[in-house]
């Protein structure tokens, strides 16, 4: 049985040292970063996507501009250049894909710009549909919609991260069932509803929904701090990305 002084995985206690301050300190110097760096980019490749769809670009430019950009992100040179005093991975790499894109638009030909390779593999037709659910605020800029499509990308990552959490402990379905209660309230009725299909009392559900959203907290703000250079910044970054999606 563990030690009830032991931290849960993944919560923030066991992220002393996040992904992007490993980056930063590693600038680029060894496989640990590297890789660090390449689950960063899957994480959160499709904010970059819509931002480049979003700035004029057709859908299969996007694709191959962000395709090209992570290529240049996965260079040693691209690392060398953080500065870790700005503190947040969203920041440095939404400013250096505007600063590629950019250099890029004086290019015309797709294999001139990523030469078709893919650094990291995503789902061009997923993001277009996903680009398409997504509500569109005339009142945000692109800078903005891009800081909240990384907001969501956040949550998103989070709650998988439960998901598999709960699989591995066999509650895979139940979670399928519970999951809706982490992003959103029940309507009137619907836990009496659930825990009767389940065969739970109310109260054990609720208990139930509770603690996963303990969990969601801690998992979400697990995932902020692999986007920081400095944990201090924690606090401040959650405000600033809840205040964006509330916009």
């Amino acid at each position: 049985m563990e030690s009830a002084a032991r931290p849960p995985a993944g919560s923030p206690a066991q992220f002393q040292a996040t992904r992007w301050s490993l980056i930063v300190r590693a600038r680029g110097a060894g496989a640990p970063a590297r890789a660090a760096l390449e689950a960063l980019c899957r994480a959160y490749w499709f904010p970059l996507y819509a931002f480049a769809r979003r700035n004029g670009a057709s859908r299969h430019d996007a694709e191959d501009l962000v395709q090209a950009f992570f290529t240049h992100v996965l260079a040693g040179d691209f690392i060398a250049r953080a500065e870790p005093e700005k503190g947040r991975f969203r920041s440095f790499l939404l400013a250096s894909l505007r600063n590629f894109i950019a250099k890029e638009h004086a290019r015309d030909h797709a294999q001139k710009r990523g030469g078709g390779t893919r650094p990291v593999d995503f789902d061009e037709n997923a993001a277009e549909a996903r680009l398409g659910l997504a509500a569109t605020r005339a009142e945000l800029s692109p800078s903005e919609h891009f800081e909240r499509d990384w907001a969501l990308a956040l949550l998103e990552q989070a709650l998988d991260r439960l998901e598999a959490e709960q699989r591995a402990m066999g509650k895979a379905d139940l979670f399928v069932r519970l999951r809706p209660f982490l992003r959103a309230a029940p309507r009137p009725g619907e836990y009496e509803s659930l825990a009767a299909d389940l065969g739970l009392a109310k109260g054990t559900l609720a208990v139930t929904v509770h603690r996963l959203q303990q969990r969601y907290r801690e998992l979400v703000r697990a995932e902020i701090l692999q986007t920081l250079a400095r944990p201090d910044d924690l606090d401040d970054e959650l405000r600033h990305l809840l205040t964006i999606l509330q916009r």
